[in-house]
């Protein structure tokens, strides 16, 4: 029940609107009876208000939590290796002091810290690791590839000042064009997921629930991307790189489409890699189609409101019409969404955008579906509150 008010405080302007009430507004209420109603919907939406504030803090304390966790669980893994192989160094050096009297620790050490800066710079002393060097065309293409789709492994990068400002100037204008592509491709993807979903619907739609045959038809997405651009290259990687198993190469694949780039494993790296340009290419190619794939599941994901948890984060005001400008731009015409109305397509997508004037005959409600089942505008001659 929601008492409102139109213009003027007089009795004939406050109207009691029923739910699912199919002619008119209901009976006129007096002015006591109004402005109860009104106290306790402000007090209701001011609790409102303040809720997703109140989840938004929740949220932090378990977002820090999480990363405070992540912190102790590391250390307590990979401390103790790190500490067994810096004892192991230590006698090592010890070692060689021992057999070669002749070299002083302070030469050793010079000599060592050249090493190691040579290495970060990707250049390696060791002779049998020798290959070929970092700026050729195979290795700068998959370079160039590791900027524009931001995964960065970090193990090549520019020395010269004139390469550094020409990587920022390349990533600038690369990585929107990358994400132009792959949203184009996604698009297109689309269409045959989409196709899948409709085929579940008329197969399941008689026993399931429309959220239940989403969430199984995002679980068909997530294993067919997770097999194809995970288990099945990790095969691949194991066999055509010296040192690798399958966790290793696995542990590649889900670094390297999920952007996070660490750089400890590089494939195409090895010594007397045979034709390592070609390989490098099919690599970047690998890594630009399984990021497409990736955005596609999580761009279905996205589409399913009841998985998308951010939205509890969200205030009213932020879902509100309050700018009308922003509303525009998202494409539903200044009009707030009312998370009412059913989707067209049956599949359970609950978007409406409802506009009523209190006093008025009823105006149309235009609903604008954004699922990909749908993907329509259309209006509705009832409003569906």
């Amino acid at each position: 029940m929601f008492c409102a008010c139109q213009g003027r405080c007089a009795v004939k302007d406050y109207h009691i609107l029923e739910e699912g009430a199919e002619g008119g507004y209901g009976d006129a209420l007096g002015d006591s009876d109004c402005e109860e109603g009104v106290g306790g919907v402000r007090r209701g939406m001011g609790w409102r208000r303040r809720w997703p504030d109140m989840v938004l803090g929740v949220y932090l304390l378990v977002y820090w939590g999480f990363l405070f966790m992540g912190a102790a669980f590391f250390s307590q893994i990979e401390g103790p290796l790190q500490e067994a192989m810096k004892e192991r160094l230590t006698e090592s050096r010890a070692a060689f002091l021992k057999r070669h009297p002749c070299v002083s620790d302070s030469g050793l050490e010079d000599l060592i810290v050249e090493i190691i800066t040579a290495n970060n710079r990707g250049v390696s002393a060791a002779k049998n690791t020798e290959g070929e060097h970092n700026w050729s065309f195979g290795q700068s293409f998959f370079f160039s590839s590791t900027i524009v789709t931001t995964i960065g492994y970090g193990h090549v990068h520019p020395l010269s000042e004139g390469g550094k400002i020409f990587c920022i100037i390349y990533a600038i204008i690369g990585i929107p064009m990358t994400f132009i592509l792959l949203t184009a491709l996604v698009e297109r993807l689309l269409l045959p997921t989409t196709w899948l979903l409709y085929w579940l619907n008329s197969k399941l739609g008689h026993l399931y629930q429309p959220f239940n045959i989403r969430v199984f038809h995002l679980s068909v997405i997530g294993m067919l991307t997770f097999s194809l651009f995970m288990v099945v290259p990790a095969f691949i990687f194991a066999k055509l790189e010296p040192g690798w198993d399958f966790l290793d190469s696995l542990y590649y694949c889900f670094i390297s489409l999920t952007t996070i780039g660490l750089g400890d494993y590089i494939p195409g790296d090895a010594a007397q890699q045979p034709m390592r340009p070609l390989y490098k290419i099919c690599i970047t190619a690998y890594l630009l189609f399984g990021l497409t794939f990736v955005m596609l599941l999580l761009h279905l994901y996205n589409d399913i409101p009841q998985l998308n948890l951010g939205l509890f984060l969200l205030r009213g005001s932020d879902l509100a019409a309050g700018d009308p400008e922003r509303m525009r731009l998202s494409g539903t015409g200044g009009v707030a969404p009312n998370l009412d109305n059913r989707c067209l397509s049956g599949a359970g997508y609950q978007v409406g955008l409802v506009t009523l004037v209190v006093g008025l005959p009823r105006p149309p409600v235009v609903t604008r579906c954004p699922c990909p089942v749908c993907r329509v505008s259309s209006s509705l001659t009832k409003a569906n509150i």
